[in-house]
C-alpha cells in the first residue's frame, strides 16, 4: 500500500520519503525497525535497538568485541576511509575506536581485541610519516604477542610504482608472525581505491559480525530515514566549482608556468582549514584521445561500460574523463600481453625483465603502448576492461577560509616535458593552464590533511620550508595568522631557480614581512648563482638561529618535492642537530622522531 496524507499521519514529503525507502527494506530490517519504534520515544538509557532472533523475537545482546582502526595517512585518504568505516561500523552497534598510528600507545596493542589496519605506501615503499613509531615498534624485539587478536590491513598504493602497497604487505606479514588471526585478506588497492575499499570494508564486517548477531545478518541503519535535503559535497559527490580567476604567477621569460586559481565555492558548505588539500577529477587531453581512437581504428560513439555498477559512456567521453591513459603501469602491460600476439610485450612482462619493464613505462603513455606492440587481438571493451580511472589530483590549498569566504585558491605548476620523441604533458596541472578560463567549472573535493595544521597555540614560532609550488600551505598559513592576529615568530625559506620571474607570490610576502605577520624569510634562487643555491644552503647558513628556534620550541614544515628537496631538507636539519646541538648520529634522528611524534615536525610532500 502506497501512503499518502489522506490514509496516513505524515506530510506529504514524510509520505515520499517513507514510500521510497519501504519497498528497499529486508524481512531482517523490517523487523529491527518494528521493534526499535515500538520502543517509547522517551525512554531513558536506551543504548541501541533491540536485537531480534529470527523467529523475529527479541534476543540477548552478545557481548561486542572492541574495534580498533588505526591509520597510516600521507594525503589523507586512508583516514577518510578510517572515519567513514568507524561511522559504518558504529551504525551497527560496535564498539569503535579510531587513530592515527603516531597517536596510539603501541604497548596497548596486546589488549586490542579487532584491529584494523589501514595504511598507505610512501616514497620508496617506506610507511607515511605518522605511521614511522608504530613500524618501527611493531617490527621491533619490543612487539608482545598477539594471540586473541584478530586483524585485517587495507593497503592502499600506486601501482605504477615499485614497492606497490608495502608498507600495507609488511604490516600483513609481522601482524600475522606475532600470532594475530587474520580476519580478513589484506586487499592492495591502486590509485582508484574507493571500490575496492568498500569491497574489504564489507568481507570485514561480516566476519565482525559473526557471532554477534544471532541472525547472523549485519544491522543497517534503514536508508533515508535520517537524510536531509542539503547536498554534501565529497570525493564521491564533487562540487562543480567555478573559476573566478587564472593567473600566470612567473614573469616573462621564465622557463615555468605556475597558476594561480580562484575557485568560487559560495553555496556548497564546503569547509576546509591550511594544511588541507583540494583534490581536482581531472580530464584527459581531447588531442591525445583522438589520436588513441584514430590509430585503433575505433568508433568514438560507441557505448562501453566504466564501472562495475554496469554504468555506460560514449568512447571518446570515457576515455576522456573516466580513464587513465597517460601513465603505464606493470599490472597494465601484463594484462595487454593477453590481448596481443606480439612476443616483444609478453617477454618484456616476463618476472626476469622487471629492469627493462621499469625503463620502458617512464615517460610513455597508453598511445605508446598501443603503437609498439600491435597487431592487437581484442576489441574496444577488452581494452577498456584493463585500464584504471584516472587518478584524482591533490593540490596544497593556497589560501585561508578566514581571509577568503567561500573562496579556494591554488598553486599549479604546469607539467610540460618531451619524452621518447613526443612531447608530454601534466593531465590536470595542464587542463588548468591552457583549457580552463574564468567561468569554466571543475569538480572537487577538500582532503582533510591532519597532518600538516598549524599549532593550536598561536605563540608558537612557525619554520615554513619550501620551493616551488611548496609554497602554497604557507600563504594559507600566513593570512590565517593575519585574521587570527597571531603573536608567535614566522620564518619562512623558500626557493625557485630565478629571482625575477619565479619568485612566486613576492608581493604577498614583502608585505607580511612589513606588517610583522612574516618574521623572517629567506630565499634561495638556483639559476641566479653559477654554484647553485637551495632552501637546505639557506637552512644551514642560519644553523646556530634555527637550532635556537628549535629548542624553543618552533614547529617546522616542508612542503614540495621529496625525492630531492625533502630528503636534502631531512639531511640538512640532521647536520645542524648535531653541530649545533653536539649529537651524534642516533641522538639526531631521535630528536627528529620526538619532533614528529609531538606533531612539531609536519611534511607534505609528494
Amino acid at each position: 500500500m502506497q501512503l499518502k496524507e489522506k490514509n496516513s499521519p505524515f506530510n506529504q514529503e514524510q509520505a515520499e520519503q517513507l514510500n521510497r525507502v519501504l519497498p528497499t527494506l529486508t524481512e531482517t530490517q523490517r523487523i529491527w525497525l518494528s521493534g526499535y519504534l515500538a520502543v517509547p520515544l522517551n525512554g531513558a538509557g536506551i543504548e541501541g535497538p533491540p536485537q531480534t532472533s529470527e523467529a523475529g523475537g527479541t534476543a540477548a545482546a552478545n557481548p561486542t568485541r572492541e574495534v580498533t582502526i588505526l591509520y597510516g595517512s600521507h594525503t589523507g585518504n586512508c583516514e577518510s576511509l578510517s572515519e567513514e568505516f568507524a561511522g559504518k561500523l558504529k551504525e551497527q552497534q560496535f564498539n569503535v575506536t579510531v587513530s592515527s598510528m603516531d597517536d596510539f600507545k603501541p604497548k596497548a596493542l596486546k589488549k586490542v581485541e579487532d584491529l584494523l589496519i589501514l595504511t598507505s605506501t610512501h616514497g620508496d615503499g617506506d610507511p607515511p610519516d605518522n605511521a614511522l613509531s608504530f613500524y618501527d615498534f611493531l617490527h621491533s624485539k619490543r612487539a608482545p604477542e598477539l594471540d586473541g587478536v584478530r586483524f585485517s590491513v587495507l593497503a592502499l598504493g600506486d601501482s605504477s610504482y615499485e614497492f606497490f602497497c608495502q608498507t600495507g604487505k609488511e604490516f600483513d606479514q609481522r601482524l600475522e608472525e606475532l600470532g594475530a588471526e587474520r580476519i580478513a585478506d589484506r586487499v592492495d588497492c591502486d590509485l582508484d581505491f574507493e571500490e575496492p575499499a568498500e569491497e574489504w570494508f564489507q568481507a570485514v564486517a561480516e566476519e565482525l559480525d559473526t557471532g554477534q548477531n544471532q541472525t547472523g545478518d549485519v544491522p543497517q541503519v534503514a536508508p533515508g530515514l535520517n537524510q536531509t535535503s542539503e547536498t554534501v559535497y565529497s570525493r564521491s559527490n564533487p562540487f562543480n566549482a567555478e573559476i573566478l580567476e587564472n593567473i600566470n604567477l612567473n614573469g616573462r621569460g621564465s622557463n615555468k608556468e605556475t597558476r594561480h586559481l580562484e575557485l568560487d565555492l559560495e553555496g556548497s558548505g564546503i569547509q576546509y582549514k591550511p594544511g588541507d588539500s583540494l583534490g581536482i577529477f581531472p580530464e584527459n587531453d581531447p588531442s591525445l584521445v583522438d589520436q588513441l581512437i584514430q590509430l585503433m581504428d575505433w568508433n568514438p560513439e560507441e557505448t562501453v561500460t566504466i564501472n562495475k555498477q554496469g554504468e555506460i559512456r560514449a568512447l571518446r567521453e570515457a576515455l576522456t574523463s573516466h580513464f587513465e591513459i597517460t601513465s603505464l603501469t606493470k599490472p597494465l602491460l601484463e594484462k595487454a600481453a593477453a590481448l596481443t600476439s606480439n612476443e616483444a610485450l609478453k617477454e618484456l612482462v616476463d618476472p626476469e625483465n622487471s629492469q627493462e619493464l621499469k625503463a620502458y613505462t617512464e615517460g610513455r603513455d597508453l598511445l605508446d603502448l598501443l603503437q609498439d606492440f600491435g597487431p592487437w587481438d581484442a576489441s574496444v571493451h577488452d581494452f577498456i576492461a584493463i585500464l584504471r580511472k584516472i587518478p584524482v589530483r591533490l593540490y596544497s590549498i593556497a589560501s585561508s577560509p578566514e581571509a577568503n569566504p567561500d573562496e579556494v585558491h591554488l598553486t599549479i605548476g604546469a607539467v610540460r616535458y618531451d619524452a621518447h620523441g613526443r612531447p608530454r604533458s601534466g593531465v590536470c596541472s595542464v587542463q588548468c593552464a591552457e583549457r580552463s578560463e574564468p567561468g569554466d567549472k571543475l569538480p572537487v573535493f577538500v582532503q582533510r590533511n591532519q597532518n600538516f595544521k598549524l599549532p593550536e597555540n598561536e605563540e608558537t614560532p612557525v619554520i615554513m620550508i619550501g620551493a616551488g609550488t611548496g609554497v602554497a600551505p604557507y600563504r594559507a598559513f600566513l593570512e590565517e595568522r593575519e585574521e587570527n592576529e597571531a603573536s608567535g615568530d614566522t620564518w619562512l625559506f623558500f626557493g625557485d631557480q630565478h629571482f625575477v620571474t619565479d619568485f612566486l607570490y613576492q608581493t604577498e610576502w614583502q608585505r607580511w614581512l612589513k606588517e610583522g605577520v612574516l618574521t623572517k624569510m629567506d630565499v634561495a634562487f638556483s639559476r641566479d648563482t653559477d654554484e647553485k643555491v637551495y632552501v637546505q644552503h639557506r637552512m644551514h647558513e642560519h644553523s646556530k638561529e634555527l637550532y635556537e628556534w628549535l629548542q624553543s620550541g618552533a614547529h617546522l614544515y616542508v612542503c614540495g618535492d621529496e625525492q630531492y628537496m625533502a630528503k636534502d631538507v631531512q639531511e640538512t636539519l640532521l647536520t645542524i642537530l648535531k653541530e649545533e646541538g653536539k649529537m651524534n648520529d642516533e641522538q639526531a634522528e631521535q630528536y627528529l622522531a620526538d619532533m614528529r611524534q609531538a606533531k612539531r615536525y609536519q611534511r607534505d610532500v609528494y
